[in-house]
């Protein structure tokens, strides 16, 4: 399998490599990646160009073998780079790096279709084919050659069936036709397509596949198309998502930048963002302008609105937000409940237990059926260090606490409102911790000179 991915992107007028540019949270040239790997081929070679080094480090989780263009002398000039890596026996696909929605169906096809002896291309009809080259066939509606727009005549530029780039081939015809490729044309370029036409004159079956949709063979050069991609994709996911029992408040406002795992039930709400892997239970509601990013969502758990949530873990039956942030290593377990305006970190919270209003708790552990008043602050960091709070079951935090870790407070103890804990709280008491009321008589109030 070939990935020409070499393109310069001028027209992105970014310093980012066009195959870089973002889409639905991912390099296209990944989505390409992923996509050929789901045919377990022998191998992906990507023909990288300009900027090549960023590209390799950010494929780098990827098993792949890079192949460099040096020069842009076309697509043929860049399939060529990648014959030393083909083995002849072989079957080779050849795909686009700026072309990421196509389907793995699709391509199934078209390997089916090209056998082992014949080329088989993939087409697309086009209601407004310009800049596109163009099929020719022949009176048998049988494929004769791909004709670039420059070099087409007058007649031929009204054909609506355009060629999207992706062709399957034998390598030992592949290899061949590509060393006998010549750049006689209007941009004295090797074109790919020219295999088509030696195919024909050497009686090898060309075999032409459509796909079912523009969207979906859609190359992307410019951010106005990386835009209408994303538009594209989005509407997919979110067919997907509908056909798989999701209910969507609006199917054209979800953002779903990874992998959305949902069960049965789920409900979600108007611009919810979905990045990396998440997964959501049955019966999971999402309200709107929330974002969860790579996090396990359990059964039955409501999300209330403008929530961000990343790398977290709840059980079934939790409650959270309004306006909640959840930060990297937080665990809720079953029925636990975060209110308003409530940030967490690396942090558990047992069955049952509430952190209800305006509380930061930070490296803690709290059991179960604890409640944690409003304004309520762990305080775990001492500008060098992180140290842990450890809660018991059934405590009760009172309003505007602060817990100076590395502390702990025992089971079913009660801490006073107003308090500064930092020594341990016994269990089964009452921890006060709070300076003296005093009352200055007399004292006035610092008052702003009056101006003439």
């Amino acid at each position: 399998m070939v990935i020409l991915a070499a393109g310069r992107g001028q027209r992105m007028k970014s310093a980012l490599p066009k195959v870089l540019q973002p889409l639905a949270g991912r390099p296209l040239l990944e989505h390409v990646v992923r996509t050929a790997g789901k045919l377990s081929p022998a191998g992906i070679v990507v023909v990288y160009g300009e900027g090549g080094e960023r590209v390799r480090a950010a494929m780098a989780a990827h098993d792949l073998c890079w192949a460099h263009q040096a020069e842009q002398l076309g697509t043929g000039h860049a399939a060529q780079q990648a014959l030393s890596l083909i083995d002849s026996r072989h079957q080779v696909l050849v795909l686009c790096g700026d072309v990421p929605l196509v389907r793995v169906q699709t391509l199934k096809k078209l390997v089916f279709a090209a056998g082992d002896d014949s080329l088989a291309v993939l087409t697309v009809a086009m209601a407004d084919p310009t800049g596109y080259g163009r099929i020719i066939r022949d009176a048998e509606n049988r494929v004769r050659a791909i004709v670039e727009e420059k070099d087409a005549t007058p007649e031929q530029r009204k054909v609506a069936e355009i060629n999207t780039g992706l062709i399957v081939c034998p390598a030992h015809y592949l290899k061949v036709w590509l060393e006998q490729l010549k750049a006689d044309n209007a941009q004295g370029e090797y074109y790919l397509t020219d295999i088509i036409a030696r195919a024909v004159d050497e009686g090898v079956h060309v075999k032409a596949v459509t796909a079912e949709s523009e969207s979906e063979v859609m190359g992307i050069n410019d951010k106005l198309q990386l835009a209408q991609a994303e538009t594209a994709n989005r509407q997919k996911l979110a067919r997907e998502l509908m056909q798989n029992g999701v209910t969507l408040a609006d199917p054209e406002r979800i953002d779903v930048r990874g992998e959305l795992i949902c069960g049965k039930d789920v409900y979600i709400d108007v611009n919810a963002i979905f990045e990396g892997k998440v997964e959501l239970g049955d019966n999971v509601s999402i309200g709107p302008n929330t974002v969860i990013r790579d996090s396990i969502i359990g059964a039955g758990t409501r999300i209330h609105p403008n929530c961000v949530i990343e790398q977290a873990v709840m059980a079934d039956h939790c409650e959270v937000g309004p306006y909640a942030r959840l930060r990297p290593g937080v665990e809720l377990a079953e029925r636990a409940k975060l209110g308003n305006f409530v940030e967490l970190k690396k942090s558990h919270i047992g069955v049952g237990s509430k952190v209800n209003h305006l509380s930061y708790v930070g490296d803690a552990s709290i059991g179960a059926r604890v409640n944690v008043g409003a304004g309520t602050i762990t305080c775990n960091y001492d500008g060098a260090n992180k140290y842990r709070t450890v809660i018991g079951d059934g405590a009760f935090i009172g309003s505007g606490v602060q817990l100076v870790a590395p502390v702990e407070v025992g089971a079913d103890a009660t801490i006073g409102a107003g308090s500064t804990i930092s020594k341990s709280a016994p269990a089964g008491e009452l921890t006060v911790g709070r300076s003296r009321q005093t009352v200055v008589r007399g004292w006035k109030r610092p008052a702003k000179d009056k101006k003439d």
